[in-house]
């Protein structure tokens, strides 16, 4: 449809997504061994749906995504130890701070889902998306009905994964990328 708006150029209107056209897709990812800040992109772009031609900023077209072994996830460089995370209680003097290696004794899922959450626009439309992230320690989900297409998160891009070795009393931290 064409809409004539100006006497220079014709202007075509770009046509959204209906509701009733909206299919959301379950995907699934194993988290072990994969850098925070590139899964947290990967899963952004996901959740809002821009992996999709009908992409509309306005709508909740994302599909859901189910992340498993949360708990191996890793970090790159001195970010695992020197990273902080603020928050406010509200009360004066009420500032808490909390590192991704604390986190990770109590709740590795939070650490994804902060990188996440962070990543995505503000306000309710992004509370909705935020809904469809589904993560799990473990192998294991509740979400065998929805039959999930597998994602090969590490097969995207050999920087997708990483391992940290512990090498004996040097106290150093010795990272290698693996490339096939």
């Amino acid at each position: 449809m064409t809409i004539i708006l100006s006497t220079y150029a014709q202007i075509a209107m770009t046509s959204f997504i209906k509701k009733n056209e909206i299919r959301n897709d379950w995907l699934l990812v194993d988290a072990e061994n994969a850098v925070v800040g590139r899964l947290a992109a990967y899963i952004s772009k996901v959740i809002r749906g821009k992996n999709k031609s009908r992409y509309t900023p306005h709508m909740d077209n994302g599909d859901f995504i189910i992340i498993t072994n949360v708990e191996k996830i890793k970090f790159t460089g001195k970010k695992f130890n020197e990273k902080k995370y603020y928050r406010h209680t509200g009360h004066p003097g009420g500032i808490k701070i909390s590192t991704p290696h604390m986190m990770m004794n109590k709740k590795p899922e939070e650490i994804l889902k902060l990188a996440v959450k962070r990543m995505l626009p503000r306000g309710p439309l992004a509370k909705k998306q935020l809904s469809k992230l589904k993560i799990y320690k473990g192998q294991n989900h509740p979400h065998q009905v929805q039959n999930p297409m597998v994602i090969d998160f590490k097969k995207m891009n050999s920087k997708n994964k990483i391992v940290i070795n512990w090498h004996g009393n040097t106290n150093k931290f010795f990272t290698k990328n693996w490339k096939k």
